[in-house]
């Protein structure tokens, strides 16, 4: 996360720079902490690139999925009837399709021109690739609100302001997003790491972020330097590890408080 914000300001060239004198040479060389790739690009140089792509997309898909997703399980538990079917049912839908088979489907045709020696802008990559991700994490965090709305909506004080004659909408302003909102975020840093494989996935399929654009993208470019420069493919598969096992145990952490918090109540 540091690199991801701070990165930027660090002293160091742009990731896209070649050193023409300095081709694969290992970590910890004059110059190269990290070591260069066999195209001459410096690899720390590409971590921090790396780093600002690959959270960026994945906090951007998570907080999209998260808000169109919600908002449909919250509608769909609180209202109920037809509109409760057919949201659960496409919820259903969406997660019998595998994610990955899905978001490469999706980024296979929205990311390519019929022209095959145009080049694809790396904006419309970014966007595709948001857009793909998004659309596969909304039924599982819809479900997941649904689920957390139906526990709430049936507490004690959503039944006393019923009485009192709130509407629906304050109710659930006041009462359901307050308490369904902590067992979305908890899922959500689970999300995040779970889009960040999915997008190096991507990047490893030729679908996702070209040229090392991100840790996916680094991964896929270093794949046929692994016998004569290792440290090519290991250092970006150490930061996605490392930045996923600290976003599946800060999830973990929010959600055994969560559980704790609702056994009070």
């Amino acid at each position: 996360m540091f690199l991801a914000i701070f990165g930027s300001l660090l002293p160091f060239e742009h990731w896209t720079f070649v050193y023409e004198d300095a081709l694969g040479v290992t970590p910890f060389s004059p110059g190269h902490i990290l070591g260069t790739d066999n195209n001459g690009y410096d690899l720390l140089s590409s971590v921090i690139a790396g780093t600002r792509m690959s959270i960026f997309i994945a906090i951007t898909a998570v907080g999209l999925g998260g808000l169109v997703g919600s908002a449909l399980g919250i509608t769909a538990a609180f209202v109920r009837g037809k509109i409760d079917l057919v949201l659960s049912t496409a919820f259903n839908v969406g997660l019998a399709i595998p994610n990955l088979v899905l978001a490469l489907a999706l980024v296979s045709v929205l990311a390519t021109n019929i022209d095959m020696t145009v080049p694809v802008p790396m904006w419309r990559r970014i966007t595709v690739l948001v857009i793909s991700l998004t659309i596969v994490l909304i039924p599982i965090l819809g479900r997941i609100a649904r689920g957390a709305t139906l526990t709430w909506s049936g507490r004690e004080f959503v039944t006393a302001a019923r009485s009192m004659g709130m509407r629906d909408m304050q109710i659930i302003r006041k009462h359901i997003v307050p308490n369904v909102l902590p067992a979305l975020i908890a899922v959500a840093f689970l999300a995040v790491g779970v889009v960040i494989i999915a997008e190096a996935s991507l990047s490893l399929l030729g679908v996702g972020i070209p040229d090392g654009g991100s840790w996916g993208g680094m991964i896929a470019r270093g794949r046929n330097d692994i016998e004569y420069s290792p440290h090519v493919l290991y250092i970006p598969v150490i930061f996605l590890a490392l930045t996923v096992i600290s976003t599946n145990h800060i999830g973990e952490v929010l959600r055994g408080r969560l559980d704790g918090r609702e056994s009070k109540v």
